[in-house]
């Protein structure tokens, strides 16, 4: 399955859990109900994938990926009013440490989703 399948199906199932949902509930509810979401998309799922930072080949600190999806997309979920430059960097810095290429920045925001989608590298090169 191409990028493109994969994200598409991921946005589309943000889409859903929002307009059931709507605004206001923890990050906590909307990954909860976006696994409910994308099992139906029958789209192999990984929550809380691990993902350990190393300095001077000793781990300095270890953080969790919201979603991991098809082995290929990290999936970071926000419920903030807006998203900040800091949101996205930690999804690069996912994407680095897991050696991927594509991930998502979803926030269940009051005006709606709001989808970022950030490339650990040059579009041409994915």
């Amino acid at each position: 399955m191409k990028y493109e399948e994969i994200t598409h199906k991921i946005i589309g199932s943000a889409y859903k859990v929002f307009n059931e949902l709507g605004f206001g509930f923890l990050e906590s509810v909307y990954k909860k109900s976006m696994l409910i979401e994308l099992n139906k998309s029958n789209l192999k799922l990984e929550s809380e994938k691990p993902l350990k930072v190393y300095y001077d080949s000793q781990v300095v600190g270890e953080f969790y990926v919201d979603l991991f999806v098809e082995d290929e997309i990290i999936v970071e979920l926000k419920s903030v009013q807006n998203l900040l430059k800091e949101h996205e960097v930690q999804l690069v810095n996912y994407l680095n440490g897991l050696e991927k290429d594509i991930g998502l920045l979803i926030n269940f925001g009051p005006s709606g989703v709001e989808v970022k989608r950030k490339y650990r590298k040059p579009i041409q090169e994915i």
